[in-house]
């Protein structure tokens, strides 16, 4: 069973909206390839600020994974004679942005999902965006996937988490059990709230979220289990830009063997990935048998 957790839901339609706009600039628009980048002398890279640890502001000043490594991009690129320019976005229109041309590529921690492919390739993974479990604090009742059963579970609506949420109920259907209450909110604040009040049993969200809302909120939630198979945050590239994202690739390849991407992740992510797939993600069968989805 599905609830929403509110009947006002002007973000949910907006956001249906924004990914139609992507699929539709997507078919419309030019994209500049590295022909022509390289001819004007410089990319422009979409980041938002309000995304942590990816992104966010620090008394005004912006902090996070891509703050950091945008600095590494930006070296990569003078080597080739290109400037690096960046511009924040909120990520309602960030993708669509991207899509239609505006802006050359989403430097931010975008999820890989079959919806998104059909507009982007996909530069190789930078971090695990495996889904997790997340409790509160001492709730021994939760442990195991059967533990789980009937228990209301909070997730965002219209989010990659919801597409992937049948992976679960397969976990539950083998231990001969089913889902509980499925309540879909606008963002993951007003979920954690509720699980913190105890309307909710657990909420799932990708890793690396799940292990930043322990890191800061260690006294309150608890990191539980996988509750899907593999999931991947990478870089979204327009599909007629193949020769950008020759170039994303092989800025992943060096920072990769230069152990500074692993640095990163284990600064800003809390563990490193070492097991992540080295080569560009461009179709749905491809990323579904790297997500053990198959």
């Amino acid at each position: 069973m599905y609830l929403q957790a509110t009947s006002v839901t002007p973000r949910r339609l907006l956001r249906h909206l924004v990914v139609a706009a992507a699929l539709m600039a997507g078919t419309m628009s030019a994209h500049a390839d590295m022909a022509e980048i390289k001819s004007r002398g410089y990319m422009t890279v979409a980041t938002e600020d309000d995304y942590a640890p990816f992104n966010f502001i620090v008394d005004g000043k912006p902090e996070g994974f891509h703050k950091e490594l945008l600095v590494d991009l930006q070296a990569y690129a003078t080597e080739q004679g290109i400037e690096v320019r960046q511009e924040i976005l909120p990520w309602t229109g960030l993708l669509a942005s991207v899509s239609s041309g505006q802006y050359d590529l989403a430097f931010t921690g975008a999820l890989v999902t079959d919806e998104r492919l059909r507009v982007f390739n996909f530069a190789p993974p930078f971090a695990s965006a495996q889904h997790f479990y997340v409790k509160r604090l001492g709730d021994d009742r939760l442990s195991d996937i059967a533990s789980l059963c009937g228990k209301i579970v909070g997730v965002q609506a219209g989010s990659a988490l919801l597409a992937r949420l049948p992976e679960l109920k397969a976990m539950m259907a083998e231990v001969n059990c089913e889902i509980g209450e499925v309540v879909e909110y606008q963002s993951y604040p007003e979920a954690y709230a509720d699980l913190a009040n105890q309307r909710l049993d657990y909420v799932i969200n990708a890793l690396i979220s799940i292990n930043d809302l322990v890191k800061n909120r260690g006294d309150v939630f608890e990191k539980g289990i996988a509750v899907s198979g593999d999931g991947f945050a990478a870089w979204p590239i327009p599909k007629e830009s193949p020769g950008l994202l020759e170039f994303a690739t092989g800025f992943m390849t060096l920072i990769r063997d230069n152990g500074r991407l692993a640095e990163l992740q284990e600064k800003w992510f809390g563990e490193t990935f070492p097991a992540l797939p080295i080569t560009p993600i461009q179709e749905v069968d491809q990323f579904h048998e790297l997500a053990g989805m198959n």
